[in-house]
Formats: structure tokens, C-alpha cells, sequence
């Protein structure tokens, strides 16, 4: 646990400024292991709440710009933590709708930037953690759709 900051989010070693991908590392490792119960989930999800811009979208440092990728490092800690609903969802899906490509598809990191796979997937992850627009469910944890894991670990 000492890679956990005094704003309740992760930094890749001790002592470096907490990420929202870090954050998610740590938490699905956690989930994996059986260990949440390692984390003040509260503090831990206030620092991923603060994390939605004006624009409706997700970043993953304090005063950085919102990125489509972040809706799912930051939505799948939230879902594992079972913390959804600390954000507006619906101002994070128009953000990620407002980044896809209209003519050619795909979405981008930010509205008007050029549409990429990396951001696609996870815009598209984000939403189906939400449980939009007709998408198959996502586990948190690990980026797979739930009917896959169902499938592999035989539930």
C-alpha cells in the first residue's frame, strides 16, 4: 500500500502523484486478490469523482484535460468500488459521443481529434459500464465482456 497517496489515489512508485490509470491497476489487482478491503474506498473514489471536467469528461491527474480512455480508468475503479454513481453519468456519455467520428467512426480522445482504436475501445467500455446504449456489460476488472468471463471461469 505504499504506493497510495494522501489524496486516496495511486502513484506508480511511493510517492509520485496519484493517476487514474495507476488507480486502476491497484484497484483491479486488489479486486483479483481479494484484498479491497485494503482501501479507503471513499477518499480513494472523492479523488476519481473530482476527476470529470466541466465538459463532462474525465482526466487522469488534476488539472490535465478529460480523455475518452479515462471514462475507463476511472468508471472501472468506480464500478469495482461500486461508486458509479458519484459522477454524472450523462454528462460522460455525451462528452464520449461528442468525440466520435460522425463520417469515418470511431471516437477520439477529445471532440474534434482524430478517431483511434485505443479510444474507441475504452469510450465504448465506458459506456457499457454504464449500462448504455445496447452494449454487452463489461467486467470492471478485467476489460473482458461478461459473458466471456462467465464463459472462462465457468460460473
Amino acid at each position: 500500500m505504499g504506493c497510495q497517496n494522501f489524496d486516496g489515489g495511486y502513484g506508480a512508485t511511493p510517492g509520485n502523484e496519484s493517476h487514474a490509470g495507476q488507480v486502476f491497476t491497484c484497484v483491479a489487482a486488489l479486486q483479483l486478490a481479494g484484498a479491497l478491503d485494503k482501501v479507503d474506498a471513499d477518499l480513494l473514489c472523492w479523488w476519481l469523482a473530482e476527476r470529470q471536467t466541466a465538459s463532462g469528461g474525465l482526466n487522469g491527474r488534476p488539472e490535465k484535460l478529460q480523455d475518452v480512455c479515462y471514462s475507463w480508468w476511472c468508471l472501472s475503479s468506480l464500478s469495482i468500488l461500486k461508486r458509479l454513481h458519484w459522477i454524472d453519468q450523462d454528462r460522460l456519455v455525451e462528452f464520449i459521443l461528442d468525440c466520435q467520428d460522425e463520417i469515418d467512426g470511431g471516437i477520439s480522445d477529445r471532440p474534434e481529434d482524430q478517431a483511434d482504436v485505443y479510444h474507441t475501445f475504452f469510450g465504448l467500455a465506458g459506456i457499457s459500464l454504464l449500462g448504455r446504449s445496447g452494449l454487452k456489460p463489461i467486467d470492471p476488472t478485467l476489460a473482458l465482456p461478461c459473458e466471456v468471463v462467465d464463459r472462462l471461469c465457468h460460473r
